[in-house]
């Protein structure tokens, strides 16, 4: 049993490494865009199926959103980037329950041992990933908050004249400010990372060690833990966006 902290790769287009986190993003990708563009082509005033279900979950996550914002257009403005990442991250941290998906690959030998490289990985167990999402996501916070109240008053949350009274207590206070910005990349990036690592680090010693029934109460640990993780990206990021549109008065 070998388990690498890095993304493996597959094979290489000229010396670009095509890893098996990159497959999966990929994919995930196409799918999701694919079944998007399906029920938009396919819906109908009555719906059924799997439109009901659709319906019911983008409710569900609209009405979530605005119980936040307090504000129909800024509700209609945070949902998609809201939404999106909390598909995109839950469906990333459940792709690590499908049977085989750390245990069948490329056979390689490393120093005389055999090394199995898998095809398929969570996404959310490459940095690379989480720390793109995590880019997206302040990124957008920082363009949506400028665009929201204007350049001036936004950079004016985060320096302040040090002859506002109490003196100095603004400008420290907004250097914070400042600082925590920069932070919630860390922050957004390893909490995803270090929770569906570990989490797929688990699934594969337990499923080597006792293949047969004992894995599966970490296997419904693992369903709650990947919910719960994509629940709170995606909340952080709606939570951070409110803030930002908001002018704070000094």
């Amino acid at each position: 049993m070998e388990i690498s902290l890095a993304a493996e790769p597959l094979f290489y287009i000229r010396t670009f490494p095509i890893t098996n986190t990159l497959v999966v993003t990929i994919a995930l990708g196409v799918f999701i865009l694919s079944i998007s563009f399906l029920i938009k082509k396919r819906l109908a005033l009555i719906p059924q199926g799997v439109q009901n279900v659709v319906e019911y979950t983008v409710e569900s996550i609209l009405n979530l959103v605005n119980s936040v914002t307090q504000d129909r257009k800024q509700t209609e403005k945070f949902f998609p980037l809201v939404t999106t990442i909390f598909i995109f991250v839950i469906l990333s941290n459940w792709i690590e329950l499908i049977p085989g998906l750390g245990t069948i690959g490329l056979v390689q030998f490393h120093e005389g041992k055999k090394v199995i490289i898998p095809f398929l990985r969570s996404a959310s167990a490459d940095l690379n990933v989480t720390l793109a999402l995590a880019l997206v996501s302040v990124i957008t916070i920082q363009v949506m908050g400028i665009t929201a109240i204007g350049l001036t008053r936004y950079v004016k949350k985060f320096f302040v004249s040090p002859f506002y009274k109490p003196y100095f207590i603004g400008t420290f206070v907004g250097i914070l400010e400042l600082i925590s910005e920069v932070a919630k990349i860390v922050s957004f990036s390893f909490r995803l990372f270090g929770n569906i690592f570990a989490g797929e680090v688990l699934l594969i010693v337990m499923l080597t060690l006792v293949p047969y029934l004992v894995p599966l109460p970490f296997l419904l640990l693992e369903i709650f833990v990947g919910f719960i993780q994509a629940l709170v990206f995606s909340m952080l990021t709606l939570v951070f966006l409110k803030i930002a549109v908001t002018e704070t008065q000094h």
